[in-house]
């Protein structure tokens, strides 16, 4: 397709490294996001205390805000196949620091929830275009590359998230809101002066890989009429629930415990509990992308979902027995979040193999949308641990992704092999031509 907004290259300015450079732009912007999701919880229940509006009211902004960033990417992502990812970043660097703007001087919750909404904007135009440009620029390293760039976003908050909980506690929230919203936008800004997509379509170097690859690029309206889009779909909303449900309520929950202030010592550091957890949690989350990224690389990606979804379901279950007790807290939620996060390069990694990459961006950000399905369940866990306590919301989260793990293992791997080979892609093939859509001009894809 060519590019018609964003002026192109000559493929001789695309050295071994260039790939690279845009890949680690794409890592600094996803850090400049990760504040919007990870850091939210150090402003619940600061707010609260000022306008004693309730932590359920304040946490449907946090819902609001994965909604918008998650459902509206695959138009974003539209934007980012036909024009380049230029554009779309900028855009999304000054919406992200309008947000946060409009968050210091929020005296009402309509304001609040349109500031989310205008966040979500923001962070699903710099994500899904990240993303989605890792993918077309490393096909033949995709789970480590989308494990890089999410990591971005699962690991960027960690080397702010104490700057941000001091700033909180010396000169307010408001402060905090408005100093890191503009200078968050303000990097994201001046990085996507220097973002591009590949100026021609990069071929996998398949002898490198022993993981089945269509040689197809489906169009978003053939991927939506794929059975195994709406399965992968599934279990990522499954899996994202318990995530963005501890994500957002961590402290809320170490409150409730009454471990958010108990001293831990850990590696020769001592933090408050809470403090501790989330720094870890961001860290771990952030290695355990690209790692998880890199293995499925090797072992295949539905083995390294059952591994991950598997420990995920362990450390759940800790909590929900030992999260009373400080240090388990600490390191249960660290190795939690150090698994949890590999969706986010496993699934990008996963529908670049399986629908191909030239609508890699938009195909994608059509699976990303399942997180924002997932938020929807967020509020329902406040409600359920004030009736149930914790320990209840954690163990439907852990059944969750039990389930998920089998499902990942016994029916999305054997289901996306027959895809690939051209069980259920010759119907959909056919369809295609019938209703004139693109036309399929490479041989079917084998199994490698």
């Amino acid at each position: 397709m060519p590019v018609t907004a964003q002026p192109s290259t000559s493929t001789a300015t695309e050295g071994p490294f260039f790939r690279w450079l845009q890949l680690a732009m794409g890592i600094v912007c996803m850090a400049m996001i990760a504040n919007l999701q990870y850091g939210w919880t150090l402003f619940v229940d600061p707010i609260d205390a000022k306008y004693q509006w309730g932590r359920a009211a304040i946490q449907l902004a946090f819902t609001i805000f994965v909604v918008t960033e998650t459902w509206l990417v695959p138009i974003e992502a539209w934007f980012v196949d036909k024009y380049g990812p230029r554009v779309v970043i900028m855009f999304g660097g000054v919406m992200i620091a309008l947000a946060w703007v409009l968050n210091s001087y929020a005296n009402s919750l309509v304001l609040l929830y349109i500031a989310a909404i205008i966040a979500g904007i923001g962070a699903g135009s710099v994500y899904g275009t990240c993303v989605g440009n890792a993918l077309k620029w490393f096909p033949d390293r995709r789970g480590l590359a989308a494990g890089a760039t999410a990591a971005g976003f699962g690991a960027g908050a960690a080397i702010t998230i104490v700057p941000i909980a001091n700033v909180v506690a010396t000169t307010g929230y408001e402060h905090a809101f408005f100093t890191f919203g503009i200078g968050q936008g303000a990097i994201v800004f001046i990085l996507a002066f220097f973002m591009r997509k590949p100026s021609r379509a990069l071929p996998v170097k398949r002898k490198q890989l022993n993981l089945p690859q269509t040689n197809i690029d489906f169009t978003p309206p053939q991927v939506l009429r794929s059975p195994i889009f709406w399965v992968m779909y599934l279990v990522f909303v499954m899996v994202a629930a318990g995530g963005l449900m501890t994500a957002a309520q961590i402290a809320p929950i170490a409150h409730d415990f009454k471990i958010a202030n108990e001293p831990v010592s850990l590696l020769g550091f001592q933090m408050a509990a809470l403090t501790f957890a989330i720094s870890l949690d961001r860290i771990l989350d952030g290695f355990g992308r690209p790692l998880f990224g890199w293995l499925s690389d090797t072992i295949g990606r539905e083995h390294t979902m059952f591994i991950a979804f598997g420990t995920a379901a362990l450390m759940l279950l800790t909590l929900s027995a030992y999260g009373d007790i400080p240090i388990v807290f600490v390191l249960a939620t660290a190795m939690y979040f150090g698994v949890f996060g590999e969706i986010y390069s496993l699934f990008p990694a996963t529908s670049g193999d399986t629908f191909g990459a030239k609508f890699a961006t938009t195909n994608n950000g059509m699976l990303y949308t399942a997180k924002g399905t997932a938020s929807l369940l967020v509020p329902l866990a406040s409600i359920v641990a004030a009736n149930y306590g914790w320990q209840a919301v954690f163990v439907i989260a852990v059944g969750l992704n039990a389930m998920a793990a089998l499902l990942a293992l016994f029916v999305i791997k054997p289901m996306r092999r027959a895809f690939i080979l051209g069980d259920e892609a010759a119907p959909v093939e056919a369809n295609a031509r019938t209703v004139g859509a693109l036309p399929f001009e490479s041989k079917r894809s084998e199994l490698r």
